[in-house]
């Protein structure tokens, strides 16, 4: 496939519907497309597919922003069925998540890595039938205060850390616009390496 015909690539965000969620550290692949969705003036509605969800443009190319509603451990079966509505390949999904093996202000981009225990992952694995899309993982470290980790990633990030999650927002959202704008290969170059966590970003 050459690199003016890439077809319309599909920008997942992971999370858990409902207010209750809205600023838990499992829920920002959501805050992180819908930081996307105003800068690009799209609105996140609807419910097709168990998601909410819009039809974007970045320069020339479609795309499509979406925000599962079905819970995180079925996150797979709304990916699923969008990918299978608009033909479209691995090749062009990315999911932003969350991931606790790497620290607040790290994102890693990868493409066919395993699940990592990420349920909604893992779902979009069986729901698929490909580990073959791409991710946006970004850190948001270990508990500091000895809490369980499933209690951990669906409370709120401590107070103290909001300005590094204020830089990873920005940081994810340029890295989804390098994957579509110019590849998976170039958006690992430019994010991975970075923390975005150091005072001088």
């Amino acid at each position: 496939m050459n690199s003016g015909d890439h077809g319309v690539f599909l920008i997942v965000g992971l999370g858990n519907p409902g207010l209750r969620y809205r600023n838990t550290r499992h829920n920002i692949g959501f805050m992180v497309l819908r930081r996307w969705a105003e800068i690009l003036d799209v609105r996140l509605a609807g419910r097709a597919f168990w998601a909410k969800g819009g039809r974007a443009r970045l320069r020339e190319q479609e795309m499509i922003l979406l925000c599962p509603q079905t819970f995180m451990n079925e996150s797979g079966r709304s990916v699923g069925a969008c990918a299978d509505f608009y033909r479209i390949e691995a090749q062009n999904i990315l999911v932003v998540h969350d991931d606790l093996d790497q620290d607040l202000g790290r994102i890693k981009i990868v493409k066919n890595g395993g699940g990592g225990g990420h349920k909604g992952v893992v779902s979009i694995f069986q729901h698929l039938g490909t580990r073959a899309f791409n991710r946006v993982k970004i850190g948001v470290g270990r508990p500091r205060y000895h809490e369980p980790v499933d209690e951990f990633v669906l409370s709120p990030f401590y107070k103290d850390d909001r300005e590094v999650v204020e830089k990873v927002l920005k940081g994810a959202v340029k890295a989804c616009e390098v994957f579509v704008g110019r590849g998976v290969a170039q958006a690992m170059n430019l994010i991975n390496r970075q923390n975005f966590a150091n005072k001088e970003e």
